[in-house]
């Protein structure tokens, strides 16, 4: 176990730069990064948006748990949509993308709702269940 970690940085190992594109924007990472750590360290929190409401979404936490930061990985017939950024292990050359955004995650049109957040109740996954 060991000689998974670095002295400086866990398993990032900072002598391996590596080149991925999030968005169109070309962004540098290192190996062993994942998705998120590299986004989270070049400064990008906006990741997704909300299916629903299209909130703005972000990275939460450091594994599968994760509930927020999906992103379609890859383009094409190779394409695969809903993986959690903080699973995906950075590659050289990897194109991510954010979900449910248009015509992109900082100028979304379905962010409208954010002027009538007042109106919507809370949605189904908010109500307690109750067995009778």
């Amino acid at each position: 176990m060991a000689d998974l970690w670095t002295s400086s940085g866990g398993r990032i190992d900072r002598a391996n730069p590596l080149s991925f594109r999030f968005n169109d924007k070309r962004y540098q990472g290192y190996q062993g990064d994942t998705l998120a750590s590299a986004l989270l360290a070049n400064g990008v929190h906006l990741v997704a948006r909300s299916f629903k409401y299209h909130r703005p979404c972000g990275t939460v936490s450091a594994g599968s748990e994760e509930p927020t930061a999906l992103v379609q990985l890859e383009t094409g017939a190779f394409s695969e949509p809903d993986l959690r950024a903080t699973q995906i292990e950075l590659y050289d050359g990897l194109i991510a993308a954010s979900k449910n955004a248009w015509p992109n995650v900082s100028h979304d049109v379905g962010a409208i709702n954010d002027l009538f957040s007042k109106l919507f109740v809370a949605g189904f996954y908010y109500k307690d269940l109750h067995a009778s």
